[in-house]
């Protein structure tokens, strides 16, 4: 899988980026992001369903090294405006991502649930975590992945549009980022 994932990419990569279009490009997402926009690829994140305007910017960001992550910012290169939107509102029709199977720890999502409320993470990303606007839609994002993008909140290695998130993280325990990812992760769940 991850010969066939490098091969797309590199052919993506190798091409001249002006003469590829955003159907062109889009097999090569969908490999790694998942062909309905569920990824099955450990730390790599589910897409479907996400906020239109959320997904244009952090495109802008990669293809302007605002935002760091290999291979995004070589997908990115050379993609224009209204690529970057024709990307999103692709994006946006796929659908949601689901939780995964298996049963739910129902202490640990009551535990967690006064956590979201004490840090009003319910208040930006909304009470079904659907997000909105320039804010992620989270709900049963992949757990692995959730769990890197709050440390990288917390430590500061992952930058948002402003410092809401890191100081959002700054308090949040270790343990309790791991109980936050699982919440999120399992939403659809319960």
């Amino acid at each position: 899988m991850r010969r066939i994932i490098a091969a797309l990419l590199f052919a993506v990569v190798a091409a001249p980026a002006a003469a590829q279009s955003v159907e062109e490009r889009l097999p090569v997402c969908l490999a790694c992001h998942g062909e309905k926009g569920q990824s099955t690829l450990p730390g790599v994140p589910s897409l479907g369903a996400q906020q239109t305007f959320y997904v244009t910017v952090q495109l802008l960001m990669f293809r302007e090294h605002m935002r760091v992550a290999d291979p995004m910012n070589d997908m990115a290169k050379g993609l224009s405006d209204d690529d970057l939107g024709k990307f999103a509102e692709i994006i946006a029709k796929l659908p949601a991502p689901r939780p995964p199977d298996g049963p739910v720890d129902a202490a640990r999502i009551e535990r967690t649930q006064a956590l979201v409320v004490q840090n009003r993470c319910n208040i930006c990303h909304t009470a079904t975590f659907a997000g909105q606007d320039n804010v992620p839609n989270i709900a049963d994002q992949r757990e692995d992945y959730l769990v890197a993008a709050l440390r990288g909140y917390k430590d500061n290695s992952r930058h948002g549009y402003d410092a809401t998130m890191a100081e959002v993280m700054a308090p949040i325990s270790g343990a309790q980022i791991l109980d936050l990812a699982y919440y999120i992760a399992h939403l659809g769940a319960r």
